[in-house]
């Protein structure tokens, strides 16, 4: 296998998509349609759009132009008044395929609400037709006024993606009212959709290699200039770029798993690094294809405290951190020669394996793991393997995207830069995956603790299905989540870890709280845990015979995104797991 192309930089395509709500005024602004209405579903911010009602109006044509992400929630937030509401009630599409999917897309309405109205929803079995789009029914007490209803349009379309299977996916969409009252509709291909397209055919008319790595870095420059709106609750916001970031990112892999043959999702396919870069600059929609050499260098962090960390540390501080350890070194290489550092301290505790930044975009872990291991150094007889940051090609990518987009989850940072999830590399490599295969072999541990983090706020992808292909369990936050798996033989142990260590875990203060409030929001979008909650801790249990340790625990804290106070919080999370999981491994009985 190719572990470098040394490709020069070379431009696949190079264009710029006019802005749906201009191309609507040059068409409709005009004297042929003086005294229509005109309404359109767009994907745009609500000041352009706004921008756009005025144009029109001052050209004598009454518009009103939507949202077409999230149309729900921007009717909320932009044309209804919460004055003297006393409750409501919202009756959405249910699809037989997808029955909650417009909940998720209502979502975090339930958290919006001021205090003292009531919210209820009723699903109602909807089969739509390829060319209609579908609606909620908002139904609304008003104190002294009765109801009042209110019809929102959700425009969608039925369609083939990009690796031929079937979605039902939000879209543009136009009706015209003449001053006869004569009506027409029609979908509306908008510049997002258009840039989202044009990307994806030139995936599919470029002439690749016959076997991967087919690049080192495929960059996708684009220039959206719809901004992003932060909503009132938690870490959520509305953001098109984010959106179109994911789309591009998840979509380009999904090409590259068909075109190798792979299962949609397989985390072994080596393409190479796809970079997204989406900025909210220009007025005009502007994409860039292009591949480049892999990114070798990278600009620092700035220094913190560890243990008041509010963001991601630098790897420059990291390095200290471990030498500080002490203890035997290992380490294995990245694709671009980044070094992958771990250390092996020696107790005679039974010997645990400690990890984080395996996806490289979740960075709580990599601050709770050296907390933990500073804190175990101190105890006598500890007995562990420290491996930080498993991922530093990607941890180096997510702190380039974050210069420009801070508050994105960038999980174009989540695999390496061969663009393989570490945990699918093959074993006997001298890449990412051999730290783990040393630590084992050389402490004997049996159980790994792996930290992870997953999205602190909603993630979508609108233009195929709206719902993330594969990841559909991690589209909204629902709280601190463990999940255990064990090899054959190893499910008794396992069950004892996890109710030790939640019961644990229960007692840092604020996190069982943190835990009800994301679950219930979660259940009221999601509908019900489908997994069991133990001591106010969500988890899942499995076996998994082929890895390399009897028992890994893993985490899974929404730390994408998140900084400040927030963060101190996740971190701290991730050090009490690791500090419990480690003892309560000592006492366990392992009759097997």
């Amino acid at each position: 296998m190719n572990t470098t192309l040394c490709l020069p930089p070379s431009t696949l395509l190079e264009r710029s998509f006019p802005r749906t709500t201009k191309t609507l005024l040059e068409t409709y602004a005009t004297p042929a349609y003086q005294g229509y209405q005109l309404e359109a579903w767009v994907f745009d911010d609500e000041a352009e759009r706004q921008a756009t009602e005025t144009a029109f109006k001052e050209a004598g044509i009454n518009a009103c132009l939507h949202s077409a992400y999230k149309p729900l929630v921007h009717f909320f937030l932009e044309a209804f008044s919460w004055a003297s509401v006393q409750s409501v009630v919202i009756e959405y599409p249910v699809l037989a395929h997808a029955p909650r999917r417009f909940l998720l897309e209502a979502y975090p309405l339930a958290a919006l609400l001021p205090q003292g109205v009531s919210l209820r929803w009723e699903g109602v079995e909807t089969t739509p037709a390829a060319t209609a789009t579908v609606h909620y029914r908002v139904q609304v007490e008003r104190r002294g006024k009765g109801w009042e209803t209110h019809l929102v349009t959700a425009p969608n379309r039925h369609h083939q993606d990009h690796v031929g299977e079937a979605q039902y996916s939000p879209c543009g969409w136009l009706w015209l009212t003449s001053p006869q009252g004569e009506v027409s509709e029609t979908r509306l291909e908008t510049d997002y959709e258009a840039l989202f397209q044009a990307a994806m055919a030139t995936l599919a008319s470029t002439q690749w290699q016959s076997a991967p790595p087919y690049f080192e870095e495929l960059n996708f420059t684009v220039h959206w200039p719809s901004r992003d709106r932060r909503l009132a609750w938690d870490d959520e916001h509305i953001s098109l770029s984010e959106a179109m970031h994911e789309e591009l990112y998840f979509s380009a892999l999904e090409y590259f798993q068909r075109r190798a043959g792979l299962a949609l999702g397989d985390r072994s396919i080596q393409p190479g690094q796809i970079v997204p870069e989406v900025s909210t600059q220009g007025e005009t929609a502007y994409l860039q294809i292009s591949l480049r050499p892999l990114a070798v260098f990278s600009a620092e962090r700035d220094e913190v405290t560890l243990e008041n960390a509010q963001q991601a540390i630098g790897t420059a501080q990291i390095k200290p951190f471990m030498a500080a350890l002490g203890g035997q070194a290992l380490y294995a290489t990245t694709r671009s020669g980044r070094a992958v550092e771990a250390r092996y301290h020696v107790g005679s505790d039974r010997a645990v394996v400690i990890s984080a930044g395996q996806h490289a975009n979740e960075t709580s872990g990599v601050v709770g793991a050296l907390r933990a291991a500073q804190q175990l150094c101190r105890e006598p007889g500890a007995h562990f393997v420290i491996s930080p940051l498993e991922n530093p090609d990607g941890y180096a990518l997510q702190h380039r995207l974050i210069a420009t987009q801070p508050r994105h989850m960038h999980h174009a940072a989540r695999y390496t830069a061969f663009g393989n999830d570490l945990q699918s590399q093959p074993l006997g490599r001298p890449f990412e995956y051999a730290i783990r295969e040393q630590a084992v072999e050389v402490s004997g541990a049996e159980l790994h603790i792996n930290l992870h983090g997953y999205p602190a706020h909603e993630w979508t992808r609108p233009l195929n299905g709206y719902v993330p292909r594969g990841f559909e369990m991690w589209t909204i936050p629902k709280g601190f989540f463990l999940i255990l798996r064990h090899q054959p033989g190893w499910e008794a142990a396992a069950k004892q870890l996890v109710d030790t260590v939640t019961r644990q875990l229960a007692q840092v203060p604020g996190l069982v709280a943190f835990n009800a409030t994301q679950i219930d929001l979660f259940e009221t979008h999601a509908g019900a845990l489908t997994f069991p909650v133990v001591n106010g801790f969500p988890y899942l249990l499995s076996e998994d015979p082929d890895q390399l340790t009897p028992l890994m625990l893993i985490t899974e804290y929404p730390d994408e995104t998140v900084t400040g106070d927030a963060f101190v919080q996740a971190h701290t999370a991730q050090m009490a797991t690791v500090i419990t999981a480690y003892h309560a491994f000592q006492t366990l009985s392992l009759n097997r």
